[in-house]
């Protein structure tokens, strides 16, 4: 049975919301549409608390939609033997594989490759079954130990020297900008007033300094309103620190940023049939299959303090690291002509006294900072759950009333009720909606049960079905709704956020820009004026991205991409 939503992200539900802002009085207020914010916003909602949520971009436009695309148990933690941590990741993937998010988040075979004979097969193993007997209820296979012979009939793509044997097992794969905004829309079925394109500009105090409201600006139109809230829940990220700046506030730990680069290379440029992991000197090199195309990551290096923070590009060295790190294991070079995608994204990471970011703690951090003001900051995006609810733990002591217990661990996102059923059906489904298994696959593998509520327009308008010309991957209907349900305001929000034809095609979605700019014109209210600029804005911050990674340093990239200006055009900058 296919589900449909109450509220729909559009347009018509963000000026809603803008409104509300202005006259609501909320418990609960959420800075940060990332996978922590809307973690936060969930938890706070599903409580009862009445929440709101400001987000000055995108949803996912952050570090969020940046990841390596994986709900991990962290194995490379049990080698700092933070047994924790892993434990606490492997509780939250076993959750959204199988009641949470199953139709986001997939089970993933995994070759670790062994390079040294003996003691390395023994350390693995203890580390692979602390691994499995951590992970408690099981909906993948446990361990199984290979020979040379048995790792290179998985992935015949390796060189023959470079392993002596491996490890296969088991984590999962997810796309991480569509399940943050689905977080975010099931907080909004459950009562949060959420909206992008909010920037919090200022707070408000109290004559005791308590804070009691952000002042705020709509990045669409210029216009500004004051939200007023019991308590505010800073998560930002890596723009922690200055929320808490602006609000005067103490903090009790700061942000530190790390760059971490992922390049995505053709299916046909690897013969693997399993993702891999390998060790490297610096960081942990990941291949991961994501549907056509391979993910290769990711770095991991220090972000100066001072450059930009939305959009750290990728440079020529990141990309030689990355391409130097893999060659040394597989058999047919990858070159940078083979590269078709590239994304690079900030981990917020707590300030230590370690030199090297990689050594800085993963894990999360919720403090006290000011008067009705709580801030996280740190972990993974795998326990997103449990830091959204340590932080509303927290908040809800401001409130000065008895608020319930988090009910976030047994409550499923949208699409994921009956989406096991539904996965049971694909032929079904297929000559219901004339298309084909693979179209109805990858249509549940985005919406789960909610398929049905996306395909529901084709059966007045057959050409929803049709491929996206510049985008074949996807089919109309999926830009549609992204609109109409998912609250996609403009160009880049679609390519590079609800679809992923940013990273999938190797003009990063260019050529699809100019027929999905007129395609959403009339849902979006879009005159050939609005057409032209969006399509403007997209096409100079995709070439300037293609620039910046030629570029040698951070600050180099960075200067191109801030010439450039954001890839998402408001109307206020007309």
């Amino acid at each position: 049975m296919t589900t449909t939503s109450i509220n729909s992200f559009n347009p018509e539900y963000f000026e809603k919301t803008w409104n509300d802002y202005s006259t609501e009085d909320y418990d609960v207020v959420i800075i940060g549409g990332g996978s922590v914010g809307a973690g936060a916003a969930l938890d706070a909602a599903t409580r009862g608390l009445k929440t709101a949520v400001l987000e000055s971009q995108d949803f996912a436009a952050g570090t969020s939609s940046r990841s390596s695309k994986m709900f991990h148990g962290g194995l490379r933690y049990l080698a700092m033997f933070d047994f924790r941590l892993v434990a606490e990741s492997l509780k939250e993937r076993e959750l959204n594989m199988s009641t949470l998010a199953p139709h986001l988040v997939k089970p993933l075979k995994f070759i670790f490759p062994l390079t040294h004979r003996g003691w390395e097969r023994v350390m693995m193993f203890g580390g692979f079954t602390l691994y499995d007997l951590m992970g408690g209820a099981k909906s993948v296979p446990m361990q199984k130990h290979l020979t040379r012979k048995g790792v290179l009939k998985v992935t015949p793509g390796l060189k023959e020297d470079a392993v002596v044997g491996g490890v296969r097992y088991y984590d999962t794969l997810v796309d991480d900008a569509r399940h943050t905004m689905t977080v975010l829309r099931t907080a909004a079925e459950y009562g949060a007033n959420v909206r992008t394109g909010t920037e919090v500009i200022g707070f408000e105090k109290d004559g005791r300094g308590r804070i009691t409201a952000a002042k705020v600006r709509d990045l669409e139109t210029g216009r500004e309103a004051t939200v007023k809230g019991k308590v505010f829940i800073n998560a930002t990220g890596v723009w922690n620190d200055k929320i808490q700046e602006m609000a005067g506030a103490e903090g009790k730990f700061t942000v530190h940023a790390s760059k971490g680069v992922h390049i995505v290379v053709p299916k046909d440029a690897l013969d693997a049939d399993a993702a891999l992991c390998f060790v490297t000197e610096k960081s942990v090199l990941f291949v991961i299959p994501w549907g056509e195309y391979w993910i290769i990551g990711t770095t991991d290096t220090d972000w100066e303090k001072g450059l930009s923070l939305p959009d750290p590009a990728p440079t020529k060295a990141d990309i030689d690291y990355i391409l130097d790190e893999v060659n040394q294991r597989v058999r047919d070079k990858i070159t940078r002509d083979d590269i078709v995608g590239v994304y690079s994204g900030l981990r917020p990471l707590l300030s230590g006294k370690s030199d090297s970011t990689t050594n800085l703690s993963r894990n999360h951090a919720v403090a006290r900072v000011a008067p009705g003001m709580v801030s996280v900051a740190g972990g993974k995006y795998t326990t997103y759950r449990v830091i959204g609810k340590d932080a509303v733990d927290l908040a809800a002591k401001e409130l000065g009333t008895k608020v319930a217990e988090s009910v976030t661990e047994r409550t499923p996102i949208l699409g994921a009720d009956g989406y096991h059923a539904l996965a049971n059906q694909v032929p079904a489904l297929a000559r219901r909606y004339n298309l084909s298994e693979d179209r109805i696959e990858h249509l549940l593998g985005r919406y789960g049960s909610l398929i049905g509520e996306v395909l529901a327009p084709a059966a007045d308008d057959a050409t929803l079905l049709e491929p996206v010309p510049g985008a074949e991957s996807y089919i109309w209907a999926e830009v549609r709704y992204a609109v109409t349900h998912e609250g996609a305001l403009h160009i880049d929000d679609i390519v590079s956020r609800r679809l992923r034809v940013a990273i999938e095609f190797a003009d990063r979605g260019v050529a699809a820009a100019q027929p999905i700019a007129e395609f959403v014109a009339p849902l979006l209210g879009w005159d050939q004026a609005d057409i032209e600029r969006e399509v403007s804005h997209f096409t100079k911050h995709t070439e300037a991205e293609l620039a910046a990674e030629a570029a040698l340093t951070d600050r180099e990239a960075n200067d191109i991409l801030e010439r450039a200006g954001s890839a998402r055009a408001t109307k206020e900058e007309a």
